[in-house]
Formats: structure tokens, C-alpha cells, sequence
């Protein structure tokens, strides 16, 4: 194995600690300030939603992201599965679109 490959493991290691550090206390309903969009509401507007609610699930898109990269990470540097980069991409962007489109669809976390 290359110094490159134990570089780039490192490097998705790193990623996907992150990730799963950052989860954790957004699935602990911490963490709002993290949110994108959330983040930048009014303090009038904010009431109107249930923000430690979005951030649990917010906290369990992220943990899944997390999840599924580092082993994404070892099977491309160590087993060089290249074909996987497909399949890891229609994870992440599908539950990006999920979380979208759960997230602004029903009023699940308005109160």
C-alpha cells in the first residue's frame, strides 16, 4: 500500500469522525446553531419551530453520512472497489434529498 492510500484513509477517517462528533450532540437535541438555516432565523421566528426536534434528526442524517464513510474510505484505499464511489454517492445525495424534502414537507417540526 502507498503512502497516498494511508494519506487518503487517514483523510476519510478524519471525515468520518467529524461527522459522527458532530452528530452526537445533535441527536441530542444540541447543536441547533449548526443548522443551516436555522441558524440565521430571527429569535421570533425561531419559536415557531421545534429546533431541538430538527436537530435529532438532523443529528441521524449526519450519523448516517458518518457511518457510511469510512467504510466507503477503507474498501476505495485498501481494496481499491473504485465502482463503490457510485454507490456511496447515491447514499449521501439520497439521503440529502430525503432530509429535504422530510424536513419542508408537513410541518414536522413547526409547533
Amino acid at each position: 500500500m502507498l503512502a497516498k492510500d494511508w494519506f487518503g484513509l487517514m483523510i476519510f477517517g478524519l471525515v468520518s469522525l467529524c461527522l459522527i462528533g458532530l452528530a452526537i450532540p445533535l441527536m441530542m437535541g444540541k447543536g441547533t446553531w449548526l443548522i443551516a438555516g436555522y441558524n440565521t432565523m430571527d429569535p421570533e421566528e425561531k419559536k415557531h419551530y421545534d429546533g431541538p426536534a430538527l436537530a435529532k434528526f438532523t443529528g441521524k442524517i449526519l450519523l448516517a453520512i458518518g457511518l457510511a464513510t469510512l467504510p466507503y474510505g477503507v474498501c476505495l484505499f485498501l481494496f481499491g472497489l473504485e465502482w463503490l464511489t457510485w454507490i456511496y454517492l447515491v447514499v449521501v445525495v439520497g439521503l440529502s434529498v430525503f432530509a429535504l424534502i422530510w424536513c419542508n414537507t408537513g410541518r414536522r417540526f413547526r409547533k
